[in-house]
């Protein structure tokens, strides 16, 4: 079950960043540096690294238009049992189901539109909320067995 308030906990980190690639990189970083300190495993690491750069970028490509007057929000929350991350934009916001199936035979061959299925790929959890503005990830812990 997921803890939906996980953004209101005090261990809860929140910035905010230009609506840029470069200014991603800080902050991706960061959580990067705090999974590893937690130990996720390099698996999970990859897994929560290429989906939080996809939010990231569909934040500043589609949802702020590129508009480098706009900021992208970054919550997360990381801990022994799962990792939340909500990237938040300043644009129009989405349906989610209005986006055309990536592995249609008619889409293959397009070099865009495979962000989404990555990010549900990879993390175990992820909506989208404030009428598509906000995508909130949740990817729990691999246990060692």
């Amino acid at each position: 079950m997921t803890d939906s308030n996980r953004e209101s906990r005090s261990d809860c980190k929140v910035c905010t960043v230009p609506s840029n690639l470069k200014a991603m990189q800080a902050p991706k970083q960061t959580i990067v540096d705090q999974l590893t300190q937690t130990g996720y495993s390099q698996d999970d690491i990859f897994g929560i690294k290429l989906a939080l750069e996809e939010a990231l970028t569909n934040a500043i490509k589609h949802g702020n238009q590129n508009d480098t007057a706009k900021t992208i929000t970054i919550s997360y929350a990381i801990d022994t049992v799962q990792a939340v991350i909500t990237i938040t934009d300043q644009g129009d916001g989405f349906e989610p189901h209005t986006i055309p199936d990536c592995t249609s035979p008619d889409r293959l061959p397009l070099p865009y539109g495979r962000g989404l299925m990555l990010m549900r790929a990879y993390m175990d959890e992820v909506c989208y909320r404030k009428n598509g503005r906000e995508v909130y990830m949740v990817k729990r812990r691999e246990q060692k067995k």
